[in-house]
């Protein structure tokens, strides 16, 4: 414990104090090119920290950017058409790209909303 201690109460606050950090806006202009090179490994530790504490308290499936996770992805744009005359009386049509049957909804939505925390459903389309 006394290594962790040292770094905590000695080796890190005196590395901090030695940073060229400038007291106004104006200041950071100011930086010598020397005094830039002094940050880089502070900005990098603080840069990683932030992204480490994203990616573990990111929810889990929203990291990776992408709204389709699996539907046709062998064409370049996912397009389809449903003739409205072919809806006897309704029909559900997918929103959250979750759907094994899509175009149409069967739900998939209902454990998405519950494991990230969203309220995405069905759009449903009516034939008179």
């Amino acid at each position: 414990m006394e290594p962790i201690s040292h770094l905590v109460k000695v080796s890190l606050p005196n590395y901090l104090s030695n940073l060229p950090l400038p007291d106004s806006i104006g200041g950071w202009f100011r930086l010598g090119f020397k005094d830039w090179l002094r940050l880089v490994p502070f900005g990098a530790a603080v840069g990683g920290l932030g992204y480490m504490s994203y990616r573990a308290f990111c929810p889990k499936g929203r990291c990776q950017g992408k709204v389709n996770p699996n539907i046709k992805k062998d064409v370049a744009k996912v397009v389809d058409s449903v003739d409205i005359e072919d809806i006897t009386e309704k029909a559900a049509f997918c929103r959250c790209w979750r759907s094994k049957k899509f175009p149409y909804c069967d739900g998939s939505h209902g454990p998405m909303n519950k494991e990230l925390g969203d309220n995405v459903g069905p759009i449903i389309v009516k034939h008179k």
